[in-house]
């Protein structure tokens, strides 16, 4: 159960995945003005990789996704958690999601075949790790405070 002094939610006011979503769009428009292709002509192993990741973001999202309808909260990041979940790929990673989304974005950078977005995503990695994972770190740390703390010192931020 969760803390009632805790702050209502996490205080995240936007969409997170559209963090991602700007990164591509701004590296797609940089490639547009300056191309910088990974590699020249057509790529079987840069689109096979990307295939991969595909499948690593579709994983890790609906483990995560799983893992929330399982618990009975919600995963938009705006709303009172009513549980707290470590279970599926929350018991390898805190940020199964956000770890999703990046295999998600360099999937799209190899399709795109754009340098771009590789200098982008540590960007994008920084936006989220500061406006997004700190709040919801601070709000569950809240929330949930014994249960988090323990969390917190068995599993890893990302991988």
């Amino acid at each position: 159960m969760p803390n009632d002094d805790a702050p209502a939610n996490a205080g995240v006011h936007f969409p997170p995945p559209f963090v991602y979503v700007i990164g591509i769009l701004v590296a797609w428009l940089l490639g547009r003005w300056i191309a910088w292709p990974i590699t020249t002509g057509a790529s079987g192993t840069r689109k096979l990789a990307a295939a991969i990741l595909v499948l690593v973001f579709l994983a890790l999202f609906v483990g995560a996704l799983s893992a929330f309808r399982r618990a009975r909260t919600t995963l938009i990041p705006n709303k009172p958690a009513t549980a707290f979940v470590t279970r599926g790929p929350y018991g390898f990673t805190r940020n199964p999601m956000y770890l999703s989304l990046v295999a998600l974005y360099v999937a799209v950078a190899l399709w795109l075949n754009s340098w771009w977005a590789f200098v982008l995503l540590p960007v994008v990695v920084f936006v989220i790790d500061r406006a997004v994972i700190a709040r919801e770190e601070r709000y569950l740390g809240a929330a949930f405070p014994t249960e988090y703390s323990a969390y917190r010192s068995r599993v890893r931020r990302w991988l």
